[in-house]
Formats: C-alpha cells, structure tokens, sequence
C-alpha cells in the first residue's frame, strides 16, 4: 500500500520496577545496547531505548543524531520507569500472562538455542519454560526481572 510505504515498526514499551536490575538483565543477559535514555523529572519518569546494534556499527550521541537513529530504526525496546517503584516490595506491573490475561511476551532469535539457554542457565536466569518441555519442543521462555516473558527461538526450528 502506497500510503504506509515507509512505515517501520520501531519499538515497543514495557514498565519496569528497576532499571538498574533491567539494564543489567537486557545489556549483559539478552546483549542489547542502549541506545538512547531520556529523563522527564517533571513527570518522574525515565525512558530507556535498547536495541541490537551491530558490531562497528557506531550509535550518534547528539541529540538529534540520536534521536533520529532510534526512532527511525526496527527492533527496539522501551523500557520505561516511573521513579519510586524500585522501592516497592515486588514489581507493581503485570506481565500479561495471568488473569486478565493481554500482553504476552517479547520473543529473541539466536542462532543457537541449546547454546543460548546453556548460558542463560549457568547464569541463573529463571526460566518460564526450558527448551524440550512441553508441547513446543524448540522454544524456551526465560523471564525478566518484572516477570516478563522473553521467547527464545532460533531461526530454521520448527
């Protein structure tokens, strides 16, 4: 259609409890980058834009440059955090998967799943759902720290 030619889907958001455990979670478990972090203290809320970034590939630090890099790009989380809920007993989000159900999950490709949930496993990442179990024998479900689910897939697998 000639009226969306051009259109990209670039991001989608998710509310967390504590951005420095998602960071950590999204940068060193899941390899992200953060490409992007903008604060609004009048709002009381920070906004943090991750994505895969290729190797070499260098992420503009003027404002405008990036601004224009993250959101002209596909792929891109948002995690957003709303200051004081880190001090909260248990996250005060819903990861769409209990009743009422909605959101689901976002899903990761690698390219080698046994490898991939190997490591997830030795660094103590919980898992919703290992590789082998259940119905869906190639796909593994890993969580995150506000209990989101992440699918793990690995392209060609059925």
């Amino acid at each position: 259609m000639s009226e969306t030619k051009g259109y990209v889907f670039n991001h989608t958001m998710m509310r967390i409890k504590d951005p420095k455990a998602s960071l950590e979670f999204y940068t060193n478990v899941l390899g992200m980058k953060l490409v992007r972090k903008l604060d609004y203290a009048e709002w009381k809320f920070s906004l943090f834009f991750l994505a895969y970034v290729p190797e070499g590939e260098a992420v503009p630090s003027e404002n405008e440059a990036n601004a224009k890099y993250t959101f002209g790009r596909q792929a891109v989380l948002e995690l957003t955090h709303n200051w004081g809920t880190e001090e909260q007993e248990k996250t005060p989000y819903h990861n769409g998967n209990t009743e009422p159900r909605g959101f689901g999950h976002i899903c990761i490709s690698v390219p080698n799943i046994q490898e991939a949930c190997a490591r997830f496993e030795r660094m103590g990442v919980p898992f919703q759902k290992k590789l082998g179990e259940g119905g869906m024998k190639n796909i593994a479900f890993i969580k995150d720290p506000d209990d989101y689910w992440v699918e793990i897939v690995q392209p060609g697998l059925l």
